[in-house]
């Protein structure tokens, strides 16, 4: 009996393991949290049931009720963006980020920057990038350590400080843009590309000297990208967008007039009067060959 007894346990243990791996293996795959909480059902609206208006009651669900708030209202603010929404979005961020740790702050601010660039409030979104980068020169970014670990496309990646202080110039400069003020916008795209160049700053930086008609200054600054002298250079989608730039640039330069077509050289034509007098003078006007015909015909009259 207790033989069959072990030999139980051991089966009833056996099938349980392949459930577990299972319930492992659905968790990664949908990337879903465990848990049977308000923001746990949330995700699973979001990302297996793909019913968006579901998910956001259940994030709300999980913000009042004080189940993992931050990461709520978070996730809540990009489905709403993804429903245009974002005003929406913008007022529930402002609203219920004081409920959220200081450690989150940061990437709530990153949230709002995308949601008001999606709704064109440049004024809000060149205030938020100014007092982001103010924390950086006061050394209070990324919870005061030099680096932090950011997420792209499900892949974890270390952000230097260096970094981060260039992308929300680059991020400044084309909300400068966005407002036709080109001035400021040189300005920070220069200072961007002083700290952490790239192609994509270099291109938006060629487009802002454009907009200004300073065609030479950006045609040297788009060869770059084109002549690989910049980091992301071998970039496809850079590289495209530096020569249609340069196109664009060409397009705009004024169509020369026939007066300076015709304009003489002055150095030309004095280096040519040197090489003449180098050369010294012809002896003839008419070369041999003439010369030998002009007696044949003579002895031929004769």
């Amino acid at each position: 009996m207790e033989e069959r007894g072990g030999c139980n346990n051991n089966k009833s243990s056996s099938s349980s393991s392949p459930k577990g791996k299972r319930d492992d293996i659905y968790h990664v795959l949908h990337k879903v949290p465990f848990g049977d909480g308000p923001y746990v059902r949330a995700k699973h609206a979001q990302l297996v049931d793909k019913d968006p208006e579901a998910a956001i009651v259940l994030f709300w669900k999980a913000i009042n009720s004080g189940d993992k708030v931050d990461s709520a209202l978070k996730d809540m603010a990009v489905v709403m963006k993804q429903l245009d929404r974002s005003e929406e979005a913008i007022e529930a961020i402002c609203s219920f980020r004081s409920l959220c740790p200081k450690q989150s702050q940061e990437s709530l601010d990153n949230v709002l920057i995308d949601l008001y660039k999606k709704c064109g409030k440049l004024d809000e979104q060149i205030e938020l990038l100014k007092r982001k980068l103010k924390l950086i020169y006061q050394g209070e970014a990324f919870n005061g350590k030099l680096t932090k670990t950011a997420r792209s496309h499900g892949k974890k990646f270390q952000v230097s400080i260096k970094q981060e202080t260039s992308r929300l110039l680059g991020n400044l400069g084309w909300a400068y843009m966005q407002k036709l003020n080109y001035i400021m916008a040189e300005v920070v795209y220069r200072k961007a590309q002083l700290i952490d160049p790239d192609c994509n700053k270099a291109c938006n930086l060629g487009l802002c000297l454009i907009k200004q008609a300073r065609y030479e200054e950006a045609q040297l600054i788009l060869n770059d990208v084109l002549e690989g002298k910049l980091p992301g250079s071998d970039d496809g989608k850079s590289k495209k967008r530096a020569q249609d730039l340069l196109t664009e640039l060409r397009s705009l330069l004024p169509a020369p007039h026939l007066s300076d077509i015709l304009t003489l050289d002055d150095e030309f034509i004095k280096g040519l009067e040197q090489m003449m007098n180098q050369l010294g003078p012809v002896r003839s006007k008419r070369l041999p060959i003439f010369e030998e015909i002009s007696s044949f015909r003579d002895q031929l009259a004769c």
